[in-house]
C-alpha cells in the first residue's frame, strides 16, 4: 500500500511529466487494426528508416502516420532541441475511438449496421 493521503499520491504521480517528443491524432477515420499494420512496421525505428516505411507503404493509414510523424519530429526539433539524426520511435500505438453507426437496407425490409470505425493515433519519439 502507498503511504499518504489518496490527493497527496495523486500529485506525486501527476508531478512527473512525460518529455518525451510526440504527436497525437484524436478521430481518424481508420480502425485500429488497419492502423497497427503500418504502427507495427515503423515501431523502434529510427525516424528517417519510419519516414520511408510509410512514405511507400499502400494502406491509407501510411498517410495520416506519415504527417503524424513528420508532426512528432517537428516538435522535438523546436520544443526539445533534440537531433534530428538521433531521434526514433520509441513508442507507436492506436487507441479505440467513437463508431459511427449507419444503417445498410437489405432484403425484405431488414436494416443491417455498419460501423465506422475511428481511432486516437499516438507516436511517442525518443534520442537515442
Amino acid at each position: 500500500m502507498a503511504k499518504g493521503h489518496r490527493s497527496q499520491i495523486k500529485r506525486e504521480r501527476n508531478a512527473k511529466k512525460d518529455t518525451r517528443p510526440s504527436a497525437k491524432l484524436s478521430y481518424a477515420r481508420v480502425s485500429v487494426q488497419k492502423a497497427c499494420f503500418v504502427l507495427d512496421a515503423i515501431r523502434g525505428k529510427d525516424v528517417n528508416t519510419a519516414l520511408g516505411i510509410v512514405t511507400y507503404n499502400p494502406r491509407y493509414a501510411s498517410t495520416l502516420i506519415k504527417k503524424l510523424l513528420e508532426s512528432a519530429i517537428a516538435n522535438a526539433e523546436n520544443n526539445n532541441g533534440m537531433s534530428r539524426e538521433n531521434l526514433y520511435v520509441e513508442e507507436c500505438y492506436a487507441n479505440k475511438g467513437p463508431t459511427m453507426k449507419r444503417i445498410r437496407p437489405r432484403a425484405q425490409g431488414r436494416a443491417y449496421r455498419i460501423e465506422k470505425r475511428m481511432s486516437h493515433i499516438t507516436v511517442v519519439l525518443n534520442e537515442r
